[in-house]
């Protein structure tokens, strides 16, 4: 309510402007609005209004020290004062239709430039030296808007990739891919203070607050700053990440299955980090925030994902004589690794809009972004990362890492030299995974990062990007022509089962070889690195000219259970060595993901009322030869839930579960 010496009422019409600017969802009662878009405001001033006697000014403010200099303060006026110098991110406003002034109604039309800095901004107006507070709104940016940074033309994919609250997540390994539903919950209560909130906690705001709310025009900056913000390590962050050990005084990151949950337990707890996350959780939780304000996001799975720590565009894998993965280097291999794209012009790279488009970010804290000692990372063009510029900013070189690296293994012997047995640049970056527009198939975009295994472009990219950063040649390979091993899976591995696979070993030569091969299964964490041992064999065999071994290998549910509490897959490598010649050697692995046991909720859709209790059935088979124990089953929904529902079970052998939960079901726009 305006100050009734200047004003007797100012209606906002947030229920109608938020609407028009697709912000309805979040709130009804609080404007928010979008850049390069016109909303409506009426005054009902205490006098009678003729602009030509006493002019009406409108003043928009944004961050601390507002000025037109840094385009976080705009005032505009009717009628509008003569042209000068431009000012930078002017707004407009026209009398919106005709005006009853002599009663003094005025109604307007305010229309923000499609390059202000997003934010809160306080409007006040002045009319007859006087001056009072209309009222705050929130600027978001418009990806409808032609000439926003974040204009994505595509109604469909506008509708996924901001206004979607429902998403999946690809997980697992290459080799069995399976997906997990996340509730991104971008417009649910209180979005609009937490990601407010996220923007002034981050350490630019706090460095130079006026700087930072100035620089919140560009989408490439307040990713760049929501990348750093989502993880704890450097700030006042959102999550804390942990990948192995114990998760005491925190929640297993497997738990989670929203993103507001986790956003506004940080928010209500006056930002202490929110415990436990790992990649996936940090780029769900990323994508909310980016989708609230208005940049065009969507989460990326990269399969066998390598993390380079050192820069040097390789990575090196390390196994005992005996077949064990160590870790004597640090860089590693990912079964997966989750990132997001956010969609956005990048002038800053190249005029001609070479490199807009999809660019990657990353909040899961692995290295400091070059030169700031902050964990973030991007936002790096995948244009850019295609055609191997990995050079351009931010952290490209680190990201083509992850999907285009040498790999090389290496035997360590027990006298510390070592065997290369493999090396080659195709075992790194498969399968690269995002939802599809209004479908949950999975997309594979691997040829938006890198060309085609084996054409000119792919050879040529290579071979440029190796030059440039003096990368060594890995492409050749060590493995013998005569001699094949694979390993294989026998069933799709499955929690709480027996895994079954299958070690075959081909011979093309004309003479016998007597075989060395060494077995074993390793618990591996999400990261990449082994946790424990659980199993290992050693076998001999003969293998005939011409001809083919095959062994089995079981792995028992009882062997793999208590290793694999607490890791994401398990590692069984064969490695063969020729005993008369053991500097013959060869290896095959096989990442193994255990697959959840399935679980079935249902709902009667044709039941549901507004405000009525709604009936869900929740059934789970355990499928071990185990009793399971202290279960428990949480419940989320966008719209449905006030928040996360959790009951507990007592014990759990073949159960099903009635839950009966208040629904808050919400009519459509």
């Amino acid at each position: 309510m305006a100050d009734v010496s200047i004003c007797r009422a100012v209606k906002l019409h947030c229920d109608s402007n938020n609407l028009e600017h697709h912000t309805s969802q979040a709130s009804q009662d609080r404007l928010l609005v979008r850049r390069g878009q016109a909303f409506r405001l009426t005054l009902e001033l205490s006098q009678a209004f003729n602009q030509h006697l006493h002019p009406l000014t409108i003043t928009a403010a944004t961050g601390p020290q507002p000025s037109e200099t840094r385009g976080t303060l705009s005032r505009v006026r009717i009628p509008p004062l003569p042209a000068s110098r431009p000012a930078k991110a002017a707004w407009k406003m026209d009398l919106d239709g005709s005006s009853s002034a002599s009663r003094g109604v005025v109604p307007l039309a305010v229309t923000p430039p499609a390059d202000a800095p997003v934010g809160e901004y306080s409007l006040t107006a002045a009319f007859r030296e006087e001056s009072c507070l209309l009222g705050r709104l929130t600027l978001l940016f418009n990806p409808w808007c032609p000439d926003d940074g974040v204009f994505l033309e595509d109604e469909e994919e506008r509708a996924e990739y901001v206004m979607n609250e429902d998403g999946v997540i690809y997980k697992g390994s290459y080799n069995y891919i399976s997906s997990t539903r996340w509730d991104y919950g971008q417009f649910e209560d209180s979005m609009v203070d937490i990601c407010l909130k996220l923007l002034d906690m981050s350490h630019k705001h706090k460095q130079d607050p006026a700087k930072d709310a100035s620089a919140r025009r560009d989408p490439v900056y307040v990713g760049r700053v929501l990348s750093a913000m989502i993880n704890s390590d450097d700030d006042h962050g959102v999550l804390e990440g942990r990948w192995s050990g114990h998760y005491f005084g925190g929640t297993l990151p497997s738990h989670w299955n929203g993103s507001h949950a986790i956003l506004k337990k940080w928010y209500d707890s006056g930002c202490l980090p929110v415990k436990y996350g790992q990649c996936w959780v940090f780029a769900a939780v990323m994508c909310s925030a980016m989708r609230f304000l208005g940049i065009p996001c969507r989460l990326v799975t990269n399969f066998r994902s390598a993390h380079d720590t050192d820069g040097s565009l390789t990575v090196d894998e390390f196994y005992a004589d005996y077949g064990v993965r160590e870790k004597p280097s640090p860089d590693s291999v990912w079964n997966f690794h989750v990132w997001v794209e956010g969609w956005m012009r990048r002038p800053d790279l190249d005029a001609d809009g070479t490199y807009d488009g999809w660019q990657v970010l990353d909040p899961t804290p692995q290295e400091k972004s070059g030169g700031t000692g902050v964990f973030c990372c991007g936002p790096a063009s995948v244009e850019a990362i295609r055609r191997g510029q990995v050079g351009l900013r931010y952290d490209g070189a680190f990201v083509f890492a992850e999907v285009k690296p040498p790999l090389r293994r290496l035997a360590v012997k027990a006298d510390g030299t070592r065997v290369k047995i493999w090396s080659d640049t195709k075992d790194v970056g498969k399968f690269i995974s995002t939802k599809s527009v209004r479908s949950d198939r999975r997309e594979d975009i691997t040829s938006a990062y890198k060309p085609e295994e084996g054409t000119d472009e792919e050879r040529d990219v290579y071979h440029e990007t190796r030059h440039m950063h003096k990368i060594p040649e890995n492409r050749e390979t060590s493995l013998a022509d005569e001699l094949c091993v694979v390993g294989d899976q026998v069933t799709k591995p499955e929690k709480g089962k027996d895994v079954e696979l299958k070690l075959v070993v081909t011979s093309k030569t004309t003479a016998a070889l007597h075989l060395s091969i060494n077995l074993s299964v390793q618990a591996m964490r999400h990261a990449g690195t082994p946790a424990t041992n659980i199993q290992s064999q050693a076998k001999k065999h003969t293998l005939q000219p011409n001809s083919e071994l095959s062994i089995s290998v079981l792995v028992p549910f009882l062997s793999y259970t208590k290793a694999m509490l607490d890791c994401e897959s398990m590692k069984v490598v064969a490695q063969v060595t020729e005993e008369q010649n053991p500097e013959r050697a060869y290896l095959a692995k096989v990442d193994v993901v255990l697959l959840d046991p399935p679980i079935s909720l249902t709902v009667r859709v044709n039941e549901a009322r507004v405000n009525q209790e709604l009936l869900a059935t929740m059934v789970f088979m355990n499928p071990a030869v185990l009793t399971l124990r202290n279960c428990t089953v949480t419940l989320s929904g966008s719209g449905l839930l006030q928040e996360e529902f959790t009951c507990r079970c007592v014990c759990v052998c073949v159960s099903s579960y009635l839950i009966k939960h208040r629904v808050l079901l919400f009519p459509t726009d």
